[in-house]
């Protein structure tokens, strides 16, 4: 059976959130190199630097490392240990597929509650991270990240579970010379 394909309303969403990920990870990434280069400049000609900027790299670290992690997700290539798993036959691939999914989901799921938990506690504290930057704020991509992950490694179960069920095509075989 062929897998069925997505409505376009759904299509067209999956492409927005596509973009805005990618768009905000080349962003931050371009503003940390930015910023690195204007410090290390700064620092060597001027004997001088920006106040806050080195708090700022460090957060903006934790962002595109984050974010690669979605992105990661959502091609996925996240990591995963597949050493047995690459000669197992197809419907049985899947299901174990499917379990892995449906552990990283989850671990995703916990995360996304503690991070959450989090969040709110540096809220009601009022903690600054650096400047007048609260916490809560600088740490809004954990629970972000983390949900955005376990949505797509659900789905993913799904796919794996219709899979190893046959209600899904399974991929087409890695010949065995490629599989190491």
């Amino acid at each position: 059976m062929a897998p069925r394909p997505l409505s376009p309303a759904f299509s067209r969403l999956v492409k927005i959130v596509t973009w805005a990920e990618n768009a905000l990870l080349v962003v931050m990434l371009a503003a940390m190199v930015l910023l690195a280069a204007v410090q290390i400049l700064l620092r060597n000609f001027m004997h001088t630097s920006l106040d806050g900027a080195d708090d700022l790299l460090r957060l903006l670290v934790l962002w595109v490392a984050f974010l690669g992690a979605v992105a990661a997700s959502r091609e996925g290539r996240h990591i995963h240990v597949d050493v047995l798993a690459r000669w197992l036959p197809g419907r049985i691939k899947s299901g174990t597929g499917a379990v892995s999914d449906l552990f990283t989901f989850a671990v995703c799921v916990v995360l996304t509650w503690e991070s959450v938990r989090y969040l709110l506690k540096s809220w009601d504290t009022g903690e600054k991270a650096f400047g007048a930057v609260p916490v809560w704020l600088t740490a809004s991509i954990l629970p972000l990240a983390f949900t955005l992950i376990a949505l797509r490694y659900g789905l993913r179960c799904v796919h794996h579970v219709r899979q190893a069920l046959g209600r899904e095509a399974l991929p087409p075989e890695t010949p065995p010379e490629n599989r190491l």
